[in-house]
């Protein structure tokens, strides 16, 4: 990074997408074997995922029908009941291996790319092997502060679920029952926001500091503050280029009937290149959010105690200590 610590608290919108870019071009070796190990089998894991789920869906859709044509109780009637609860089950086990391996890749490919800026950051000789060497010891860490922010997400929507049963129960289906239950909704929209850009942050606190799992998240919930416009800016521009991919994929490699399996190709090759692109680019921005963050509260990262802690030590991962990243604050 040219950028110094206490200046890029200045960095907007554009500025945090300029000094994303610049690093990806700059470090393009390293970020390319990255790529090629973590994020392309992310990519296709993610866009597989439609593909199949899509068959199985559609499959067990069309006996559904047939079944609901077939009189009861008749030979061909319990074939197509379990035919339909076998395919039902290999749904059920598809999503449970999709959402494994997507957790997996994704802990991983954040572990190597925040890894691998934070030694940019501080100057260090990174090597891909000495990336691969610390991502498996991050990835642990990482998995701790996944499973805490989900219990948050679990109670969230636990809790939202049973005040809008209440307001179901108690004021009915009228038309301040239908406003009040759309009011919920969109505060229910902008918590869920807020909780998503914190725990992303969370994921780079959980690498570079010594925090991780609530604690990485209240720690996240801090330095987020002055910063929240920009945070879930840059978190819908990423969204919606993830919806567009997503949107274009099923469309024309999905229930791309009228193409030629040569276009169908085309297209999804286009698309698990964009998407491969995508993951990279947000891992990058949400780390390099993170220092615009800490120079934002004047919070200044001693680089040599960064380094030092970055290195691998008798085998295991060093973590950054709260006092080498959150040292006193500097005057601006």
């Amino acid at each position: 990074m040219d950028i110094e610590q206490e200046e890029m608290q200045f960095l907007g919108f554009f500025g945090i997408y300029k000094e994303a870019s610049k690093i990806i071009v700059s470090w393009r070796r390293i970020f390319t074997q990255i790529t090629l190990t973590l994020i392309l089998p992310l990519s296709f894991i993610f866009l597989i995922h439609i593909e199949v789920s899509n068959l199985l869906l559609r499959k067990i859709f069309i006996n559904e029908i047939v079944m609901d044509a077939t009189r009861p109780n008749t030979p061909q009637y319990n074939k197509l009941s379990d035919v339909i609860s076998s395919e039902w089950i290999t749904l059920v086990l598809f999503k449970i291996a999709y959402f494994s391996l997507l957790l997996i890749f994704s802990l991983l490919s954040t572990s190597a790319v925040v890894y691998t800026i934070a030694s940019i950051y501080t100057s260090k000789d990174v090597t891909f092997k000495r990336v691969l060497s610390v991502v498996p010891k991050v990835w642990k860490r990482l998995m701790l502060t996944f499973l805490c922010a989900f219990a948050v997400f679990f109670v969230y929507n636990v809790f939202t679920g049973l005040v809008m049963f209440l307001v179901i129960v108690s004021i009915g289906g009228g038309t301040v029952g239908v406003v009040i239950f759309i009011l919920i909704l969109i505060l229910y929209l902008t918590g869920f926001v807020y909780l998503t850009v914190v725990w992303q942050l969370a994921s780079v606190v959980t690498v570079l500091e010594d925090s991780w799992g609530f604690r990485a998240m209240v720690k996240s919930k801090e330095l987020i503050k002055g910063k929240m416009v920009l945070s879930i800016f840059i978190f819908f521009t990423l969204l919606a280029s993830l919806v567009l991919i997503r949107i274009l994929f099923k469309e024309m490699v999905v229930n791309g009937w009228r193409l030629s399996s040569v276009d169908k190709t085309a297209y999804g090759v286009l698309c698990f290149l964009l998407l491969s692109c995508l993951f990279l680019f947000g891992l990058v921005l949400q780390t390099v959010l993170y220092f615009v963050c800490k120079s934002y509260h004047h919070e200044n990262i001693d680089k040599s105690a960064l380094s030092d802690h970055l290195e691998v030590y008798r085998g295991e991962y060093v973590p950054l200590k709260a006092k080498d990243v959150q040292l006193e604050q500097y005057q601006v």
